[in-house]
């Protein structure tokens, strides 16, 4: 099946099905219709192995490879919605760094309403895999990279908005700096095998960052290094 087909779906991957999905998601408490458009809008079974293909619209977790997972996309929806409504004395959000592409599923989501999203990936296989899976798909304002995102991406910051999809006992400092002023760092905060909650960071220059606790979650644990 050629890419154009693949995208396109049939059965149970078919935009019917993807239809049902939005429809649960709105049902759950997604309110913003332009990120229920965009969930419609990525193909989310192109970004999990084609035997999975047929789990791809349940909203449910899917491993994807390396001890990781593409995430429930009612959270996938949330942490969108989280960023795209964060804009602060009316800016609108323009430039966004993603930590943990994984398989680039959020990444394209948030292509879809920021004009320009940043992602980094510690683990070289998804990173290669993502990062060719998002050309294919012609999201051309998406950048990715192969690095430790503990340091974030600071030649192309500072960013409205950092998204973190693991979860982080504290949060690095690093990345709170490349927060532009006003803007938020949204990411799943407390230890892998605890507690964990899904935060807003909001970051002013001269003061603490603000914290405001969202829900439960269970996201894979934040760590460093290449690999």
């Amino acid at each position: 099946m050629n890419m154009e087909a693949r995208i396109r779906g049939i059965g149970m991957t078919s935009p019917r099905t993807r239809m049902r999905l939005v429809d649960r998601l709105r049902a759950a408490g997604i309110c913003d219709e332009n990120v229920l458009q965009a969930i419609a809008d990525v193909p989310r079974h192109c970004f999990v192995d084609e035997a999975m293909a047929s789990r791809a619209y349940d909203d449910c977790s899917l491993p994807i490879g390396e001890g990781q997972t593409i995430s429930q996309p009612y959270v996938v929806a949330l942490m969108t919605e989280l960023v795209v409504n964060s804009g602060f004395n009316g800016r609108p959000i323009q430039k966004v760094l993603e930590i943990g592409t994984g398989s680039g599923y959020q990444a394209a989501v948030l292509s879809k309403l920021v004009p320009k999203v940043y992602t980094l990936e510690r683990i070289r296989t998804l990173a290669h895999r993502s990062g060719d899976r998002l050309r294919q798909l012609g999201l051309r304002n998406i950048r990715t990279r192969y690095v430790d995102g503990i340091e974030g991406w600071s030649e192309h910051g500072p960013f409205d908005a950092v998204i973190v999809t693991a979860a982080m006992e504290t949060v690095p400092q690093a990345l709170i700096d490349q927060v532009v002023d006003g803007g938020v760092l949204v990411g799943p905060i407390g230890a892998p095998d605890g507690a964990q909650q899904l935060a807003t960071m909001r970051c002013q220059a001269g003061q603490a960052p603000r914290l405001q606790k969202v829900e439960d979650v269970r996201f894979v644990p934040f760590l460093s290094g290449k690999c």
